[in-house]
């Protein structure tokens, strides 16, 4: 799985059961009912598929641009050139928040980068933007809202690096969150967060 647009931590918890020794009175029924597992997801299932067509036919000229050129920057090729619905309907999925109504409530692992936004008295981080490549929000324009989280994580996580990506997992909501670094379509509190690994196989 590639922590890119368009690309999703497990850590297993084991429940130990230690039984005693010798005569013992026969232990009461109980239902117990367990959790259903946190899923891997990528993060474009947290677009809808319009948006992600969208993205995937960007305008023609856009590909002349020179990287780092003045005219390398999407917030100045809003509209002048967008005169037609493809070129408009590209430039809405830059900026949409439409989310993912199935993705609601739903237990996921996924991995990204921390945008930290908020701290402990021991300087962890404790809310953050997840977002999927390295440098959005900071260095570059932030990704669609459907491709931020924003997380809330109580232990709080010690950021020795801003280039380490990390997995996440918890309950995602579809609730926007908004302030003046971005805005997120998708919220989660977060159960566990570890070093990325890549899980691919390749």
């Amino acid at each position: 799985m590639k922590i890119k647009i368009g690309a999703g931590l497990i850590v297993a918890g084991l429940l130990a059961v230690i039984w005693s020794m010798g005569p013992r009175e026969p232990a009461p029924a109980v239902s117990v009912i367990e959790e259903e597992p946190y899923r891997e997801v990528d993060w474009i299932e947290l677009m809808p598929e319009d948006d992600l067509q969208a993205l995937m036919s960007p305008p023609d000229w856009m590909t002349d641009i020179v990287d780092g050129s003045d005219e390398d920057d999407l917030r100045l090729l809003s509209s002048p050139r967008a005169d037609d619905s493809g070129e408009a309907r590209f430039f809405e999925a830059l900026e949409s928040a439409e989310i993912v109504t199935a993705m609601d409530n739903t237990r996921i692992r996924i991995p990204g980068f921390i945008v930290p936004l908020a701290y402990d008295n021991r300087q962890r981080t404790i809310e953050f933007f997840l977002v999927p490549y390295f440098g959005a929000c900071l260095h570059l324009p932030p990704p669609p809202p459907n491709q931020i989280i924003y997380v809330n994580y109580e232990l709080g996580i010690d950021q020795h690096s801003m280039y380490e990506p990390v997995w996440v997992e918890g309950v995602l909501r579809a609730q926007p969150v908004s302030n003046a670094v971005a805005n997120a379509a998708y919220r989660l509190n977060a159960s566990v967060i570890t070093p990325y690994h890549d899980t691919s196989g390749y």
